[in-house]
């Protein structure tokens, strides 16, 4: 866990965590909803130089009614 924040509005608290991989956080997330006592949104969050790498890459894509 990366911090813990307290929050107004739709979110109670805010927690950061650093994993290895999604799955990780898909498990994690199975985990704590299974106690029944909270649920789980999950924001993946990128570094600046994944989102370069991102930049940099093709990708085949139509948009709808083109």
């Amino acid at each position: 866990m990366r911090s813990f924040h307290f929050a107004f509005g739709g979110d109670d608290a805010i927690v950061i965590v650093e994993l290895p991989d999604n799955v990780a956080a898909a498990a994690l997330g199975l985990a704590v909803v299974s106690t029944g006592l909270a649920s789980v949104k999950t924001t993946v969050l990128l570094t600046p130089a994944e989102i370069d790498d991102a930049a940099k890459r093709q990708v085949a894509y139509t948009p709808p009614g083109k």
